[in-house]
């Protein structure tokens, strides 16, 4: 149900508990109620997070949000709205505060979380975000390996903004390994992926790899991929599997 019909669901549990005696209703409305506050703290978390992207400066209340969306969700069961919470809670810590060491645990356990509940979008991203941790600590195999995790996962649903963010990422971290030519092919594979799905955010980072890479002939840094790919904004959507976002 929507957040709408939640509420109204909850009103009319509280006339059956009321007026009816029907104690039970009490309990089914507050379950109702905490899926509503769980999805309202979820959409506010991510709208103060984009404000972060935009100006860069960091609001008190992003981590709280995204917390108490992972606690309400657990308390009601919601395995993919947890797994989702907690990619934006290791989201918050590594793109907000650099915190590549806080960031993991709650990245791993949406992972987890994302592979029981089948939720490949989330997977998707906590994976690619795993990935960015493992480039920051010098794990580039590591980072391969979970960076073309998410690239495959966003093809099966038909993500295609997704994969083109996401072979940016390989781009940058292939040549950082010394490759440029083939890091740039894959720049040029997710301009074309971009152009066809009028991603028009994604192109600008098309752009920016492009010019940094060709000025670049033997390095690239972790940092630097994370900030002009920046994958956290095409964050997750509840609505539909795919091609929502960005």
């Amino acid at each position: 149900m929507s957040g709408e019909q939640r509420i109204e669901h909850a009103r009319l549990l509280y006339e059956r508990a009321v007026f009816g005696g029907d104690a039970d209703a009490l309990g089914i409305a507050e379950r109702e109620l905490n899926g509503v506050e769980a999805d309202l703290a979820l959409a506010r978390g991510r709208i103060l997070h984009a404000r972060f992207l935009e100006d860069g400066n960091e609001d008190p209340h992003e981590l709280a949000l995204f917390e108490r969306a992972a606690q309400l969700y657990q308390l009601l069961g919601d395995v993919r709205g947890e797994a989702e919470a907690l990619f934006w809670v290791g989201t918050f810590h590594q793109v907000v505060r650099r915190d590549n060491d806080g960031a993991v645990p709650p990245l791993a356990r949406s992972y987890e979380l994302a592979t029981q509940a089948g939720d490949k979008l989330t997977l998707s991203y906590a994976v690619r975000h795993l990935g960015f941790a493992n480039m920051a600590a010098g794990a580039g195999s590591r980072a391969r390996e979970q960076l073309e995790e998410s690239v495959r996962l966003r093809r099966e649903i038909g993500f295609s903004a997704g994969v083109a963010a996401g072979l940016l990422a390989l781009a940058y971290l292939t040549a950082g390994e010394g490759q440029r030519d083939d890091g740039l092919a894959l720049v040029e594979e997710a301009g074309a992926i971009a152009e066809a799905c009028d991603a028009q955010g994604v192109l600008r980072w098309v752009k920016e790899a492009r010019t940094q890479l060709q000025a670049s002939a033997d390095r690239c840094a972790p940092d630097s991929a994370r900030s002009s790919v920046r994958p956290e904004a095409l964050g997750p959507g509840r609505t539909t599997a795919a091609g929502h976002e960005g």
